[in-house]
């Protein structure tokens, strides 16, 4: 049948090989059937590419796909009356979800959004001061992720994200404020529960749009504040991707070469030398600063000097622009003092977790009221040791639960409310 539908090659994998590459895991089995089937939904019903509910039936209930598992369950615990019902509203929720927000026909596109959200990241300057460093690397890690993900949207984490980006959980929660307020970034749905990271949105602002296209066309800028300030030598710029690499491990903790140690090594290029006065107007940093944090990059071997012109380390230098090498990095946060220290906020920050699932449950048990069942059979009417009773005004009643007294019937025998005999526990 998908040889006669047509469908992403991306899709078919999922269809015929399952998710072996663990992008739909959800919270257990069922919640990550559910994301699979869901994800072919949507794939069958991109625009020139519609399935019919037949076609979708019997690719996934009917035939045995790895991706269609899920599915084959419910037919089995539910009947295929219900299997089928479940697949086609799936199906209709799809194409109304490919009709709002256009159709994705492949990669490319997504590469071709992100890429041009990268080019104005990187076009940007981001000031030294007011945080504008941090939120280039909040950027860069979010720009790795939507790679990932394959659109402008992505899922993370306050915790995780911190840890990608190589700083503290409340310094990448206020570097998410200042994004969402310049219009950097969205929030689409906040994360909820222990397993359910929030959804963001990349986005360029308007200001930064029209500022970059007037500046593409080559006319000349008239006078813009310095956070609109774009960089003018066009060779001189950080490289996101080098900064995503680079800026999460311990060689660039605070008390190392830091953010700024990153932000430089991520100008550098192993051929091209630059200068400290390009590297001080790619980076907006202070000139003593740039001298500072470039002597202690070249004595831990991170970058070169040759006649007053700075170069990427010939062994950080690869396919891309910056090849992190794990064991130059180790040494230099080993230089530094710095060993250690992202595996300790990993630790902290697990610590967090697990203090904070722990205070929910804690909080559930205690908004959760207690129930005291009144004492309806009053002390004195049944011996709690022989269980006689001892009171005949309640002949004829059960009182062997003392909360929920029962009425036999004419001639039937009340349970005792004391210990068994031990004839009977025997």
């Amino acid at each position: 049948m998908w040889e006669h539908r047509e469908i992403s090659k991306r899709s078919l994998r999922l269809l015929l090989e399952g998710d072996t590459e663990g992008r739909y895991a959800g919270r257990d089995d069922p919640d990550s059937g559910y994301r699979i089937t869901m994800a072919l939904a949507l794939a069958c019903s991109q625009p020139g590419r519609e399935w019919t509910p037949a076609d979708f039936h019997q690719a996934l209930i009917y035939t045995p796909t790895r991706g269609g598992w899920w599915a084959r369950k419910l037919r089995e615990r539910k009947g295929s009356e219900y299997a089928e019902g479940k697949l086609t509203a799936m199906l209709d929720k799809a194409r109304e979800f490919a009709a709002r927000n256009g159709s994705i026909t492949d990669r490319p596109d997504s590469v071709e959004k992100i890429t041009e959200v990268r080019r104005a990241v990187e076009s940007f300057t981001w000031s030294s001061r007011g945080g504008g460093a941090v939120d280039q690397k909040n950027l860069a890690a979010r720009l790795r992720l939507c790679e990932r993900a394959g659109g402008l949207d992505h899922t993370t984490a306050l915790r995780p994200h911190a840890e990608r980006m190589g700083c503290a959980k409340s310094t990448a929660e206020a570097s998410d404020q200042r994004l969402v307020s310049a219009g950097w970034l969205e929030l689409l749905e906040a994360g909820t529960g222990k397993n359910h990271g929030s959804r963001w949105r990349l986005k360029i602002p308007q200001p930064v749009r029209e500022l970059l296209a007037r500046a593409a066309s080559g006319h000349s800028l008239p006078p813009t504040p310095q956070e609109l300030a774009t960089v003018p030598d066009p060779h001189t710029f950080t490289d996101t991707a080098a900064l995503a690499a680079v800026m999460s491990h311990d060689a660039f903790h605070h008390y190392g070469h830091g953010t700024s140690g990153a932000r430089l090594l991520a100008c550098l290029d192993v051929t091209e030398g630059l200068s400290p006065q390009r590297l001080q107007q790619a980076t907006t940093l202070h000139r003593t600063t740039v001298t500072r944090r470039l002597d202690k990059l070249v004595a831990d071997g991170l970058a070169l000097e040759r006649e007053g012109l700075y170069y990427l380390a010939p062994e950080l230098s690869g396919p891309v622009r910056l090849q992190p090498d794990g064991e130059v990095l180790a040494h230099a946060a080993e230089q530094q003092g710095t060993a250690g220290m992202g595996e300790r906020r990993r630790a902290r920050h697990a610590r967090d977790r697990a203090n904070y699932q722990r205070w929910l449950t804690e909080r559930d048990l205690r908004a959760r009221p207690v129930r005291q069942w009144p004492v309806l059979v009053p002390e004195g009417v049944v011996d709690p040791v022989t269980g006689e009773l001892l009171d005949e005004r309640w002949r004829g009643w059960d009182t062997s639960d003392p909360h929920r007294p029962v009425w036999l019937a004419p001639g039937a025998t009340a349970r005792p409310n004391g210990p068994e005999p031990a004839a009977e526990a025997a």
